[in-house]
């Protein structure tokens, strides 16, 4: 499943890069947001091709922008294509951007690609700082005032855990950053398919946006590129593939209706002869089968690979750029898609931000910390906002006053630790909800005092009865039995829409081998680190089975410990860590 093979052939450009350091200007207003059923075909940007010429020449109007990746696998900047000569900047694009809104259209630059995703030059693969991710997306947006941002993750960057979790906790932050300034910004993930829906290695993608709290506003699917040896119907292959999607975001959105769901699907056909070969062909007949179909369902956006494929002039030629292997006129699928795009897409009738006035603060033992919950009125009139609080370890207190406020208004979060409170840093969730949707913002906690030996693991048995300092995701707990040794064993709660991870990070020796071991019991019971090492090992047990996890560490030392279960198989128990 690849969105342009040709990708591989361009020139890698070994140049070193400056990562960005400092927040992104502001300059620029909020740009306009893309109408509710949108047609906007990929634009390979390393042609030469000038992205207004080909949207009036084919008559789409709105184009999606392919590629934004980093230059050398390990930097934090992102060029078109990974071209230095080719910056995020008003000389790259820019005029032509200008133009193509002028005429009543618009752009979605995509990140990623199926060679950056092979090389680890995808920006959330290559980067491993969110927040300078987070800035090369806002320095997108605010260069150019587009209103959505899409990520295409394809081959190695599916496999990549760290990757996928750095890349939700950015587009997190970018979006608690666009409702702070008053901003509108979607996301969309391109992601291969099967015929019936996306493959573990796609949904695993969406559930670790859901656990981060990142909104994915379109999952667009790559209907081609199936290589499963069979023949296709094109046009119904893209229906069944659509139908299993659907299925699927039901099960990780329960609240949204169906035509909520629709209405945050998109797809991407490859037109004509795909990389696979004629048996994976999409025809003039399968445009107007599936552009009817898109229509009646409602779907978001209608796109195919790509514009400047969109031509006759290779009858024969399977997975080309430049023409599309049928025979064909010049702009036919362009034309036939053309009418898909329809309605706007206003802004949610009522909407606020939220934010504190400070995200960090440190306390000795037995002390307390305020900040202020600040609200606005992002669109419509003010709702009434009610406040809570989540995550919050064994001894401390963490409150919201008033628990409810009109948007507009503020609060005060107050937290309060006891003098047995356990040293270490701890993320407290502020959450803002009212009628119409939610918004947070974390506070990153420090509690002060004597930290572990270098390399132990801080309630490795559990015996303290407390979660601290380990972190689980929802329904996570300290359990009195199983254990195994002493009282008390960790479970993490794994079910239909999560793994139920746990995990706490710790200081090793940088650069060095070392060796994780655990005690585990349950089905698909995983154990293992993350973060300046990844490695990992799993067990499906009645029993307790220790697991041992080798690892090698890089230049920071810094790990993240974790254990949890696998979706829909039940809670898995965790005893007696080790690193040695």
């Amino acid at each position: 499943m690849r969105l342009s093979r040709a990708l591989l052939a361009v020139a890698a450009i070994a140049v070193a890069t400056t990562p960005l350091t400092a927040a992104v200007s502001q300059a620029a207003p909020a740009a306009t947001a893309l109408p509710a059923h949108v047609f906007a075909p990929y634009f390979e940007a390393w042609t030469g091709d000038k992205p207004a010429t080909i949207a009036q020449q084919s008559g789409a109007k709105h184009l999606t922008l392919a590629f934004l990746q980093a230059a050398t696998k390990g930097s934090c900047t992102v060029y078109w294509n990974g071209d230095t000569g080719m910056p995020v900047a008003q000389s790259t694009f820019g005029s032509d951007i200008a133009t193509i809104r002028a005429g009543g259209g618009d752009v979605i630059p995509s990140f990623g690609g199926y060679t950056a995703d092979n090389t680890g030059t995808e920006i959330a693969d290559s980067c491993t700082d969110v927040n300078q991710i987070a800035a090369a997306y806002e320095k997108v947006i605010t260069t150019y005032d587009v209103p959505r941002l899409d990520l295409d993750i394809e081959d190695n960057s599916l496999t990549n855990s760290a990757g996928i979790d750095r890349r939700n906790k950015a587009i997190k932050v970018v979006q608690d950053w666009a409702a702070a300034n008053g901003r509108s910004i979607q996301f969309s993930y391109t992601l291969p398919t099967t015929t019936h829906g996306l493959a573990d290695s796609g949904l695993n993608v969406l559930r670790n946006a859901v656990s981060n709290g990142a909104r994915v506003d379109v999952t667009n699917i790559m209907t081609f590129d199936y290589y499963d040896n069979a023949t296709h119907n094109m046009a119904t292959d893209t229906q069944t593939a659509a139908q299993g999607l659907h299925d699927q975001l039901k099960q990780l959105y329960p609240s949204k209706t169906d035509e909520q769901l629709w209405g945050s699907i998109g797809v991407t056909e490859m037109i004509g002869i795909d990389d696979f070969g004629a048996a994976e062909t999409f025809t003039l007949a399968d445009a107007p089968k599936v552009e009817s179909w898109a229509v009646s369902k409602g779907i978001n956006t209608l796109s195919f690979w790509a514009i400047q494929r969109d031509n006759g002039s290779c009858a024969g030629t399977g997975g080309s750029d430049s023409c599309s292997g049928i025979q064909q006129n010049t702009w036919d699928f362009a034309h036939t898609f053309e009418p898909f795009t329809s309605g706007s897409t206003p802004p949610p009738a009522n909407d606020f931000s939220l934010a504190l006035s400070s995200a960090t603060g440190s306390v000795d033992p037995g002390g307390s910390l305020s900040a202020t919950v600040q609200t606005a009125v992002t669109s419509g009139s003010a709702q009434s906002v009610s406040l809570t609080t989540s995550g919050a370890p064994s001894g401390v207190t963490a409150s919201v006053s008033p628990s409810s406020v009109t948007a507009g208004g503020s609060a005060t979060l107050s937290l309060t630790t006891t003098s047995a409170t356990a040293p270490g840093s701890y993320t407290i969730t502020v959450t803002g909800t009212t009628a119409s949707g939610s918004h947070s913002a974390s506070y990153a906690l420090t509690v002060n005092g004597s930290t572990p030996p270098n390399g132990s693991i801080s309630n490795a048995g559990l015996e303290s009865g407390a979660l601290s300092p380990w972190t689980c995701q929802p329904g996570g707990s300290v359990v009195a039995s199983p254990a195994h040794s002493g009282t008390h064993a960790l479970q993490a709660a794994a079910n239909g829409s999560q793994t139920g991870e746990c995990s706490q990070t710790i200081t090793v020796s940088p650069n060095s081998s070392h060796k994780l071991t655990a005690w585990v019991q349950g089905t698909f019971a995983y154990v293992g680190v993350s973060g300046g090492a990844t490695a990992s090992a799993w067990t499906s047990s009645s029993g307790w089975t220790q697991l041992t996890v080798p690892f090698t560490t890089g230049a920071s030392g810094t790990i993240t410990v974790y254990v949890h279960g696998w979706y829909a198989q039940g809670s898995v128990y965790a005893d007696d860590f080790s690193v040695s």
